[in-house]
């Protein structure tokens, strides 16, 4: 019920005079609150379309189930079987309006002292104005012209910026299990049962970490090459280890007394999901057989053809980034 008058009274954004009587039996939220979360709502809209585009599973039963697809494809100029609007090229351009999209309003809201000032109340408000504006921003980064050479360049902005999202998320997560330790044990100091439930949640996370890095070696790696792969989950794995010694060493133990395997533990977890991540996406190796065949290694059976693995990896990052978004 809260969740849902929350919802009706940040409708009441676009139309208050309209809305003004249904929202007196609201809770109130503060106007701050209520732009943070719509702000926040078109962000995930934009990433579930993104998930969408890039799932190869929507694209073939596109295809499949929509009447005249090819047709329509080169009406839109998407090329002959929509190519240009599903896969990472599309991923990219999407995310480029919407990059585009919020560094407008971080400019526009630079050196704003109060929220009465004109600048404000545009930033918090016009909402379905800001949809449209954001929808055609996407949109119209598909007529960008020469492709080729903006996507290339774009790549080169993605990995960076992709590379300072991975450290906020650290730390939002470090974040997030220190208070999660804190709170737990202070509540130990009157219940025993909290002690319990922390080493039990320790000892779960722990235990995903470790069948995750056992399950990498086993399916991304062979006895006969996979080079890369076995450094990568090695290093990955023992830099794990050195981080869960580090949080209960003496010296970190004496400047941070809340400090303990439970935020190792969630660090531990989210770096087997990035080493996953970076397995799913290198291209596979082939090497000759026997009967001097080509055949794939260094990837799951499972995953050959049908994508399983890089599904995973967009589900896992996208439930990931949805609660680093609720909790901040």
């Amino acid at each position: 019920l809260v969740f849902f008058c929350l919802t009706f009274q940040l409708a009441c954004c676009c139309g208050t005079a309209a809305c003004s009587l249904c929202c007196k039996c609201c809770p109130k939220i503060k106007q701050s609150t209520s732009t943070r979360f719509m702000y926040a709502l078109y962000f995930i809209l934009v990433t579930i379309i993104c998930c969408v585009m890039m799932s190869t599973t929507v694209a073939n039963e596109m295809k499949m189930h929509i009447p005249f697809y090819k047709e329509m494809c080169k009406g839109i100029q998407a090329g002959e079987m929509c190519e240009k609007l599903v896969g990472y090229s599309a991923v990219y351009k999407v995310c480029f309006g919407m990059a585009c999209f919020f560094f407008l309003f971080f400019l526009f809201t630079i050196k704003i002292n109060s929220s009465k000032s004109c600048r404000a109340y545009i930033h918090n408000g016009f909402w379905l104005i800001k949809l449209i504006v954001l929808a055609a921003m996407c949109s119209g980064a598909f007529f960008i012209p020469d492709q080729d050479t903006f996507l290339n360049a774009w790549r080169y902005v993605g990995a960076t910026g992709g590379c300072l999202f991975i450290v906020i998320q650290l730390i939002l997560l470090v974040e997030f299990a220190h208070k999660w330790n804190k709170n737990w044990t202070a509540g130990a100091n009157h219940k025993q049962v909290w002690s319990g439930l922390l080493a039990l949640v320790t000892l779960l996370l722990y235990s995903i970490a470790v069948a995750a890095l056992v399950l990498m070696a086993l399916f991304y790696t062979r006895s006969e090459g996979c080079m890369y792969n076995k450094v990568l989950i090695g290093v990955n794995g023992g830099l794990c280890l050195f981080v869960s010694l580090v949080a209960i060493s003496p010296c970190v133990q004496n400047r941070q007394p809340h400090s303990g395997l439970l935020q190792s533990g969630v660090i531990s977890c989210y770096v087997m999901y990035l080493t996953f991540s970076a397995l799913s996406s290198k291209p596979p190796e082939t090497i000759l057989d026997e009967n001097n065949r080509n055949i794939t290694i260094c990837v799951p059976e499972f995953s050959q053809g049908l994508h399983r693995d890089e599904n995973l990896v967009t589900g896992l990052g996208t439930t990931i980034l949805f609660g680093c978004i609720l909790y901040s």
